[in-house]
């Protein structure tokens, strides 16, 4: 036999006002006659509940049967950035098993802690923004290239002088030359990750 919702409230030790709550949003069974089963009750209740928003006078030890489960499109960023810290990956990180509410606390913690030693080093000046980085190797590069491509204009006369050669052939050996090097290093992609 099912227990009323004051009853339930009363076993549970919590107000009637948050079983109707519990219930509304789904995390609690109850029977088609409206009575709460308090055994099934029990275990739904502990693992859907935010364990840090309870106001429990014993606490219990968290395990994978009462913690809610993630969302399965958050569970691999949950895993990345555990396993990033050192945290086991097995377990209850496993992929059969959900992802806990914990553990997606703990991942939120740590990534909110990274943006903030993110921001604080940007504040320091320690960190450089990547576009405006791109921007600026891309503009030195087509600096030194165009310096590099008026170069066989500039010395090939003094060149061919000290040589003893004709200026225009010497002019056009170096731009084959100097061009044939630019088409060389226009190969190398830099990597700014």
């Amino acid at each position: 036999m099912g227990l009323s919702i004051r009853a339930y409230a009363k076993v549970r030790g919590v107000s009637h006002v948050a079983v109707l709550k519990a219930i509304k949003e789904g995390r609690i069974p109850i029977g088609p006659d409206g009575a709460i089963d308090a055994g099934k009750a029990d275990a739904a209740w502990e693992r859907s509940t935010d364990p840090g928003r309870t106001k429990s006078r014993t606490k219990a030890k968290p395990s994978s049967e009462n913690l809610k489960p993630v969302a399965e499109a958050a569970m691999g960023s949950v895993r990345e950035t555990l396993k990033e810290q050192g945290l086991p990956a097995g377990g209850p990180f496993d992929k059969s098993s959900g992802v806990t509410f914990v553990q997606a606390r703990t991942a939120h913690e740590i990534a909110k802690a990274h943006l903030a030693r993110l921001r604080l080093q940007r504040m320091k000046g320690e960190l450089v923004d990547r576009a405006r980085a791109t921007a600026l190797v891309f503009r030195l590069a087509r600096e030194e290239r165009d310096t590099w491509s008026n170069w066989p204009a500039r010395v090939a006369a003094l060149m061919a002088a000290e040589l003893g050669v004709a200026a225009h052939p010497m002019q056009k050996a170096l731009e084959t030359h100097v061009r044939a090097h630019l088409a060389e290093l226009a190969e190398v992609a830099p990597d700014l990750r």
